[in-house]
């Protein structure tokens, strides 16, 4: 009778030593091959099976295997794909046995040794392969909102200006938006902002989406892309950056401190056809620069009638996006439109509640303001808005762990009510009398309780040398400012009353109007909230108040009277040092 080896024309010595490998036994070995214990036992001995490592098994078993199907009569497709398979295995083993006696890669790819023979190519700065390239436009269009696809459409037009309701994604869309046309096209981008701080949103967007795609690092500033292409990061200096071309993108121009002036400098970057210029801006006041830039008619002016355009800037029009009479592409994107397609970001009803119907109109709704009414209108606002990152350098590190050094600043807080938010600033007053005060910082808040905002206001007097701080106790501030009294024993308080709202607004308009406030221009949370305070009367209507939306149906106004408390330690005729800490009823 024949054995298993024979019959299958396999040498039974090769194949008893496989066998014994994968752990069989020798009885039982041998009652499969048809050979005797004795003699299975000195090819054992002889051959050394049990000193063999597990390179060496596996290696055995898969050239066996290998040669078994090479020899094959009518392989099936299964077969092949196996051989396929045997082969990049075997190419494994042949490594780890070149690895384990101290070879590397250039033992099995010659093609690697000549690279290596040569001088070493310096690996360049933000380089990336067009798969890369491929990769990052993928996602940048997956990502993308049906209403940031009216953009992308767009993107060939000479000149696009879109109005649009806050927190859409616009700086986020144009930030990859621009990246990718750089490294597809190698063209220059620049994008202004109101300050050099609002302007490194952009950068910090394109890297967070070349590090969540690719895992890797967008490194400088500006940017430089191994293709030729830069992008530039300018604040309100881009006035006289008269060296710089590009296509550009302007953001929150409406807010923008001589929009004019700026805007011919920006102009002259994209003077060369093949730039596209980009703007986009949540609304602020009619009375702005760039009002009539976006209704077309600075476009009519010095023109004769026959040559001047009536354009259409309603929502009905504008929304779906349009290229107008003047040549621009105009497009208006409510909170509404967002939400109609695809932004699910939104509760549109929260909104609404947490929002005045003037408030959601303007921030939201993407209607203009009529400041007439307003105590701090925007043409008094503007001057006190800097470029804190230049104006302040040298003097003002927002990123280091005392961030004003060992100078004082006074602190204004107002805490939240019910459905309210709460807002914080650091002021750093002024060095010498009748000099500028600085708002450091300014925070808002949703959702915390009293004791949670007590420790935020602790936190920022680790960080500052803190002399002074003022809290509405109205309401959720009498826990606010029982706590902070605990840390902070000469706390002021403010007990609202017509007389102290008063004087707290005719201080803080003293300061603007004088063009003694300073704030960072991209913080147009801040120029908002002025922007709100009224002058009314009370329900009696036998005294004149103030009011700013601090009711629960309004949130942003508290950053406004956050700012009043914090001015308020200076006297009103604006002495060289603050007076003492005092409740004021």
């Amino acid at each position: 009778m024949q054995s298993v080896a024979e019959k299958l024309n396999v040498d039974p010595r090769r194949q008893a030593k496989f066998l014994y490998w994968m752990g069989w036994r020798i009885c039982d070995i041998c009652e499969l091959i048809g050979e005797k214990e004795k003699t299975v036992h000195s090819w054992k001995a002889r051959d050394e099976w049990d000193r063999a490592d597990t390179v060496e098994r596996v290696g055995g078993a898969l050239e066996a295997r290998l040669a078994i199907l090479i020899h094959k009569e009518g392989k099936t497709g299964g077969d092949f794909k196996e051989i396929d398979l045997l082969h990049r295995q075997l190419e494994r083993q042949a490594r780890i046995q070149r690895y384990q006696g101290g070879g590397n890669e250039t033992d099995l790819n010659p093609a690697v040794a000549n690279r290596n023979a040569g001088p070493k190519k310096k690996a360049r700065k933000n380089e990336f392969s067009e798969e890369e390239v491929e990769r990052l436009q993928q996602a940048f269009l997956d990502g993308c909102f049906d209403y940031q696809r009216d953009w992308y459409r767009a993107g060939s037009e000479r000149t696009r200006v879109i109005l649009k309701s806050r927190q859409i994604g616009a700086t986020y869309y144009f930030a990859r938006e621009a990246l990718i046309d750089a490294l597809i096209s190698g063209r220059n981008q620049i994008f202004l902002s109101a300050s050099k701080s609002q302007a490194h949103i952009f950068l910090g967007y394109m890297r967070g989406f070349v590090r969540e795609v690719l895992d890797r690092d967008l490194t400088g500033d500006p940017i430089v892309l191994a293709n030729g292409a830069e992008l530039f990061f300018l604040g309100t200096n881009a006035r006289t950056a008269q060296g710089y071309h590009g296509n550009f993108y302007f953001d929150e121009f409406f807010w923008t401190y001589g929009f004019n002036q700026l805007n011919k400098v920006a102009s002259g970057m994209a003077m060369h056809k093949k730039w596209r210029k980009t703007y986009f801006s949540t609304p602020s006041t009619m009375a702005h620069e760039a009002y009539d830039f976006w209704t077309g008619e600075r476009f009519n002016k010095g023109k004769p009638t026959s040559q001047q355009v009536s354009i259409d800037v309603s929502h009905g029009r504008l929304g779906s996006g349009r290229r107008c009479e003047d040549a621009i592409w105009r497009q208006i994107v409510t909170v509404l439109d967002a939400a109609d397609r695809g932004c699910d970001l939104f509760d549109v009803a929260e909104l609404r509640r947490d929002y005045s119907a003037e408030e959601f109109a303007n921030l939201l709704m993407c209607e203009f303001v009529d400041d007439s009414a307003s105590v701090f209108p925007l043409t008094m606002l503007q001057p006190c808005q800097v470029d804190s990152w230049v104006e302040w350098a040298g003097e003002f590190s927002p990123f280091a762990m005392r961030p004003y050094g060992d100078r004082a600043v006074w602190i204004g807080y107002d805490p939240a009510e019910t459905g309210d938010s709460a807002g914080i600033v650091v002021v750093a007053p002024p060095q010498v009398p009748g000099g500028k005060f600085r708002v450091l910082e300014r925070h808002q808040f949703k959702g915390m309780d009293f004791a949670d905002q007590a420790a935020f206001i602790q936190k920022v007097t680790q960080r500052y040398w803190v002399t002074y701080i003022g809290i509405d106790a109205t309401g959720m501030g009498t826990g606010v400012a029982q706590l902070v009294r605990q840390f902070f024993p000469g706390l002021t308080t403010f007990s609202y009353s017509p007389e102290v709202k008063t004087r707290l607004v005719l201080k803080a308009f003293d300061v603007i109007k004088n063009e003694r406030l300073e704030y960072d221009a991209g913080w147009t949370d801040m120029t908002q909230s002025l922007l709100a305070i009224q002058k009314t009367s009370t329900a009696s209507g036998r005294q004149t108040t103030y009011t700013a939306g601090r009711s629960r149906t309004t949130g942003h106004a508290d950053l406004a009277w956050a700012l009043l408390h914090a001015l308020q330690n200076e006297p009103l005729e604006g002495g060289a040092a603050a007076r003492s800490t005092m409740e004021i009823f």
